[in-house]
């Protein structure tokens, strides 16, 4: 049960302030936060924030948002905020949901709690299991003084937890854990994982690669095999590891709570699956962003702004293309044969093409427009297309491309070695589409501004048979049926399905279903997490039996799912291929072209 903040208030400010404050502050003038997890089973991390050096006052912030591309208001965890002036207490005003403003000179010290129990890689969670922190969600900063470094310490850290942090002061076993991080931004970047977890290094690839593990339902030799494949793979790739070290945080099975899906880091990925089975594609994904995104950078996305959103045009390159690799990544470390990547190829064609909007929005606006995605109507099929998909398959369209008119000498692993060398060894960042054409363009030796101009920035069909069949491969098609709920919901913060949008003439509504009822069970239990993936696999006509609140009453509702037609779209080998495109199919599916090869 949550505590009230006042319960616990008085402790946190007199015993933890003293604690901190007499402890040996660094020699130079450092932030420094101590965040203390006392009391893990009340989901509160209490923080004490110390700024030296201030002259006239200084403002402080909590970014709007961090991990997702959603304004997020982390603020809203944030308990009661004390403010000293040295040992006095010093005053404080809120400037804005996210600011604050602290009058006072010498050592301001700020003192709150921030409450969080949300699992998954993109949030914040702290109970009597474990916690993981992505410090972003937790940590104010100093606008101004950003470029500083900062000084991180674990206090109070329950008895018998490990932690992830890169200690560098508190002995093992002590209850708390130090590191310093060369400014706000790296220690935002570097989330960590503390409780009784399992871990290990993978074999024979250094830098050293640690793998966390929090939860069950997993089998270490087959994590360990299929990571080391995949990092095997990708690092020679790319030509090196951008790391001195590297960690993978995982929480499978239970842990994962329901939550599904991996974030990117400088040095480390969090990753949430719900079995092992699903690991090798996130953790494929998640490991090329080393390079696609954390390095190769676009310039609309760097520096971050915390404060509100920071648009691009990149996204289908930084997300859709790094999904391209991995899918490579799997096919060429041997975790995929080739039918299974095929079999994944045609699945996002057709889960591209079954999207009305594909006609109209480009890869750039769905880019562009990625802060809606919060939103359950725009992710309709009629409203939006998805960047990684629609990435991916230009990933692909372009590499494809670029082997044809180089005879299978150069390709797009060529473009990101280049880009990695240009800019992120360079540590410039690169202008979204143009620098990505113009890279292609050096590779190949000839000009992509068609194909930018009409598949990139414009939403032209896709030359799908054109480029395929360069490589000896054909689409075909085949029209299937499905069931379909006739209605939209998505999930609020209490956990229940909220319906969003019904379609008028379909069966939701002809079982009198409203927008904004609240779905409490589903067939007797649980909503499942993803409604129209539901929906595929049941047959049309099928009873669902839904449990409704809709103030001031609950009653139970019955509706027969419907039924819609769509096209499957599957990539097959021709019969009989040229020598020139059976040679560029076998290249492309190892991973060769000219010298470079796939270990």
């Amino acid at each position: 049960m949550r505590l009230p903040y006042w319960k616990f208030s008085r402790i946190h400010s007199l015993a933890t302030l003293f604690a901190v404050l007499c402890s040996a502050l660094p020699g130079r003038a450092t932030i420094r936060y101590d965040v203390s997890l006392a009391h893990p089973e009340r989901h509160l991390f209490q923080v004490t924030m110390t700024v030296p050096d201030v002259r006239g006052g200084v403002t402080v912030a909590l970014p709007a948002w961090n991990a997702l591309y959603q304004i997020r208001d982390f603020s809203a965890h944030i308990e009661q905020v004390q403010t000293l002036a040295g040992s006095e207490k010093a005053p404080a005003e809120k400037l804005d949901k996210q600011t604050w403003r602290i009058s006072g000179t010498g050592t301001i010290t700020l003192l709150y709690a921030a409450y969080w129990d949300e699992p998954g890689p993109f949030a914040t969670q702290l109970n009597a299991e474990h916690g993981f922190i992505n410090p972003a969600m937790i940590l104010l900063y100093v606008p101004e003084r950003r470029h500083e470094e900062v000084q991180f310490c674990l206090r109070d850290i329950p008895e018998g937890w490990r932690t992830t942090l890169q200690t560098e002061g508190g002995a093992p076993g002590s209850g708390e854990a130090c590191s310093d991080a060369i400014n706000y931004d790296a220690l935002a970047d570097a989330p960590m994982e503390t409780g009784k977890f399992e871990d290990f290094t993978l074999p024979g690839i250094q830098p050293s690669i640690r793998v966390v593990i929090h939860g069950d339902n997993w089998k270490r030799k087959r994590v360990e095999e299929e990571l080391t494949r995949i990092c095997r793979y990708e690092l020679k790739l790319m030509e090196g590891a951008p790391f001195q070290s590297y960690t993978f945080i995982l929480h499978i099975g239970k842990a994962a709570a329901g939550a599904g899906g991996g974030m990117e880091h400088a040095n480390s990925t969090a990753i949430a699956v719900p079995s092992e089975e699903y690991l090798e594609g996130v953790a494929a994904h998640e490991f090329f962003h080393l390079w696609n995104v954390k390095r190769i950078r676009p310039a609309t996305l760097y520096p971050v702004d915390y404060t509100k959103e920071q648009y691009t045009r990149a996204l289908w390159f930084a997300e859709g293309v790094t999904s391209t690799y991995g899918s490579y990544a799997l096919l060429r470390a041997g975790l995929w044969n080739k039918q299974q990547f095929y079999a994944d190829l045609g699945e996002r064609i057709t889960e591209l093409e079954e999207r009305p909007a594909e006609k109209w929005q480009s890869a750039e606006q769905s880019s562009l427009d990625a802060w809606l995605e919060k939103y359950a109507l725009y992710n309709r099929g009629e409203e939006s297309v998805s960047y990684y998909t629609k990435g991916q398959v230009l990933g692909v369209l372009l590499d494809l491309m670029i082997r044809d008119r180089t005879g299978d000498a150069k390709s797009l692993d060529d473009v990101m070695r280049l880009m990695n060398t240009e800019f992120a060894e360079a540590g410039t960042t690169y202008r979204d589409s143009l620098d990505v054409r113009w890279s292609a363009e050096k590779i190949a030796g000839g000009s992509f501004e068609d194909f930018f101009a009409r598949y990139v920035s414009g939403a032209e069909a896709l030359p799908y048979r054109e480029v395929l069949g360069a490589a000896g491969l054909e689409l075909h098609s085949e029209e299937h049926k499905r069931a379909t709920l006739g209605f939209l919901a998505e999930r609020d913060a209490s956990g229940f399905e909220v319906v969003r949008g019904v379609e008028p003439d379909g069966p939701a509504a002809a079982a009198g279903l409203r927008t904004d009822d609240i779905i409490v069970s589903w067939n007797g239990g649980e909503a499942p997490r993803r409604l129209e993936r539901w929906a595929a696999e049941q047959k049309s006509g099928s009873v669902l039996r839904l449990r409704i609140r809709r103030e001031p009453r609950e009653f139970d509702l019955e509706l027969r799912l419907g039924e819609i037609k769509d096209v499957r779209y599957e990539v097959v080998e021709m019969a009989h291929p040229s020598e020139a495109a059976r040679r560029l199919r076998e290249g492309w599916l190892r991973g060769t072209s000219g010298a470079a090869a796939t270990p």
